[in-house]
């Protein structure tokens, strides 16, 4: 029923862009026909392909870096109120600054290569999982504790075997949204200053009016994402079930 349901919804949405493309008057350099879109994603698919694999390695690093930095920083201030009181400032300050005013700097500092992107990536996304993991493990039930500390006097297995599985829930929202925030955090970057990838080649297609080859690239943009999203909607299903 999903599928069915998914099949006639992507049919629904390029027939409208069909029918506007066709209909509405407006240029097609400016806004291709779905048919044109596909052509271009066969056509020049070999490019596509390079640039995607490019762009898909960047936001796997980013998710590693941002993922790390945002467990790392969560355990530290659900364990210590001195690091609460120490980090939580400095982790909040990271967000008050716009990552496009960052970007420029990042690129200038770090080059026009892969780490540039993947740090601007990392600080978008790691931000709202920190915030969730914490959250999460600063809400695990008393009793759980209270009960935990009769049978064992170890912080660390307290931690491991009842506050951490009590915030995997939290743990796998934030990392649901730092899956969709990655891309956009990557394209950000390549926008910025890069010689490859997706957001690259965007920004080139516009400047030589090969709009469908823009929108080929979004599109790819856009499946990245997508799969990325239902892989940790996977992962926490087989996860959460298995811990419940």
């Amino acid at each position: 029923m999903k599928t069915l349901f998914s099949a006639i919804y992507l049919f629904v949405v390029l027939l409208c862009g069909w029918l506007l493309a066709r209909h509405s008057g407006v240029p097609t350099f400016l806004l291709p026909a779905p048919q044109a879109v596909l052509e271009a994603l066969w056509l020049q698919r070999q490019l596509l392909w390079h640039h995607m694999l490019y762009t898909l390695a960047e936001i796997v690093l980013a998710l590693l870096l941002g993922v790390g930095a945002g467990v790392t920083l969560a355990v530290l201030m659900a364990a210590s109120p001195l690091l609460r009181r120490v980090l939580f400032p400095l982790v909040t300050a990271s967000q008050a600054i716009p990552v496009f005013a960052l970007a420029p700097l990042l690129v200038l500092w770090l080059g026009f290569g892969i780490a540039s992107k993947v740090v601007v990536a990392a600080l978008i996304l790691f931000f709202p999982l920190c915030l969730s993991l914490f959250d999460g493990l600063c809400r695990t039930p008393s009793g759980w504790l209270e009960l935990a500390q009769t049978t064992t006097p170890s912080r660390f297995r307290i931690f491991w075997r009842v506050r951490w599985p009590a915030a995997l829930p939290q743990f796998f929202s934030g990392l649901q949204m730092a899956a969709v925030l990655a891309p956009i955090g990557v394209v950000i970057g390549e926008w910025v200053g890069a010689s490859e990838g997706l957001g690259y080649l965007m920004m080139q297609s516009n400047a030589r009016l090969e709009t469908a080859t823009s929108f080929a690239a979004l599109l790819l943009l856009l499946i990245l994402a997508l799969l990325l999203s239902g892989s940790v909607a996977l992962i926490r299903k087989k996860t959460l079930w298995q811990t419940s």
